[in-house]
């Protein structure tokens, strides 16, 4: 079962320049960056009372997130919900006909194990889950 949204995820061109309005005129407590080679991309953590937002700057053509950067400009990509059992949710997913964009779990910020739903089968919200590592 889902735990909670563990975060949402922004794309942006510039990592650094989005960096310092989260920190500085937000005031959101920054976490740190990290590249995920799997997904060819460098992300900026930030925490908000719990939930993270995960600023992605795609780092490579082939990133998944350079097409929707393209097409759509910075904004919103997915958000994602935390779980204890990845495998067991994909089950339930796969169960009720949820299509999942990647057939296998990858590798997610932190060690976490993720997976993508379609977001067409999800009222048009991209859905990562996320399993903690341990």
């Amino acid at each position: 079962m889902i735990k909670k949204i563990d975060h949402l995820a922004i794309v942006v061109k510039d990592l650094e320049k989005e960096i310092r309005k989260y920190r500085d005129i937000l005031g959101l407590t920054f976490l740190g960056t990290e590249v995920v080679q799997e997904q060819k991309v460098r992300v900026a953590l930030f925490d908000i009372g719990g939930v993270h937002i995960e600023l992605v700057e795609p780092l490579d053509p082939d990133s998944p997130v350079s097409n929707f950067l393209e097409k759509r400009g910075e904004g919103i990509h997915h958000i994602a919900y935390e779980v204890d059992d990845l495998e067991g949710q994909v089950e339930v997913l796969k169960k009720n006909h949820i299509r999942l964009l990647n057939p296998e779990t990858g590798k997610g910020t932190s060690g976490s194990k993720i997976v993508f739903a379609h977001p067409g089968d999800l009222s048009g919200v991209l859905m990562e889950l996320v399993e903690k590592k341990k």
